[in-house]
């Protein structure tokens, strides 16, 4: 897989937007590895290699162990290993990721406001919608993985 271009340096204002949505989550008082787990689930979804690559460093890094991480795509069947608030993003990450199939319906709202007040539950939602922009962008324009690059080395 080759890259199909440098769309941060095509469009620094548009990268700089994005990387403003990022800061702004990043600020939103949401526990960063609540949101980089979010990151990663999406991801999973949208078959985003670099995104897979980058959150799976960023969520070793910050102490999650690698059982955990094994089992994001299955968090519904991994028992206590997600505490109740992981589970209610990731099940918000995958109705909201998925809205052509899911339309977001009423009882996955109710679910997500159990856990998350209004303010959270934007700012989440914001995450979750700007991680399906980002993995958009790396997939069109194929943003070579950090594990390729190693490899290739």
């Amino acid at each position: 897989m080759s890259e199909r271009l440098d769309y941060n340096h095509v469009a620094p204002a548009g990268a700089k937007a994005l990387g403003g949505v990022y800061g702004y989550v990043m600020q939103s008082g949401l526990p960063a590895t609540l949101v980089t787990l979010v990151y990663l689930r999406v991801s999973q979804i949208n078959n985003c290699a670099y995104c897979l690559d980058m959150h799976t460093r960023d969520l070793l890094k910050s102490g999650v162990k690698i059982e955990k991480l094994a089992l994001v795509q299955a968090w519904a069947e991994a028992g206590d290993l997600f505490d109740e608030r992981e589970r209610a993003a990731l099940a918000w990450a995958e109705t909201v990721t998925r809205v052509t199939e899911t339309s977001v319906p009423d009882d996955a709202y109710r679910a997500a406001r159990k856990i998350f007040n209004e303010r959270e539950l934007v700012d989440l939602t914001i995450a979750i919608s700007l991680m399906n922009a980002y993995n958009r962008m790396s997939t069109s324009f194929r943003k070579t993985p950090q594990a390729v690059l190693a490899s290739a080395a």
